[in-house]
């Protein structure tokens, strides 16, 4: 059984919006993973960047959840799966109104494309 529980902290907000490195270096996002340990906002393994997975490596901490509206569930780096966990401090998700990918005004036109190249 995994210790995965050990790893959130349901009090932690959100670290904002947005990807953390990729609004500060104004880079762009596919999907937002959020840190149940320290509330970390990154970027998923399916974005350019994959910040949430290099947030795991660089801290440690190995529990995420999903930042998209309309998705809850949780997923442990260390065992590649997915795990249960507690309801975490709003916001649940990033807002409606910001797209995905995202942000505004700084995803491509030919977004799709270069996810599939990098992804190949």
């Amino acid at each position: 059984m995994s210790d995965h529980l050990k790893h959130i902290d349901p009090s932690i907000p959100p670290s904002g919006t947005g990807c953390v490195e990729c609004l500060a270096t104004g880079d762009w996002w596919f999907h937002l993973r959020r840190c149940t340990e320290c509330g970390h906002i990154g970027c998923c393994d399916d974005s350019l960047n994959r910040h949430a997975r290099k947030h795991f490596h660089d801290t440690g901490h190995p529990v995420i959840q999903s930042f998209e509206p309309g998705e809850d569930w949780f997923y442990d780096y260390r065992t590649d799966e997915e795990v249960r966990g507690p309801r975490l401090a709003d916001p649940q998700h990033h807002p409606h109104d910001q797209p995905v990918p995202g942000p505004a005004g700084v995803v491509p036109r030919n977004w799709q494309r270069i996810l599939m190249e990098r992804n190949d």
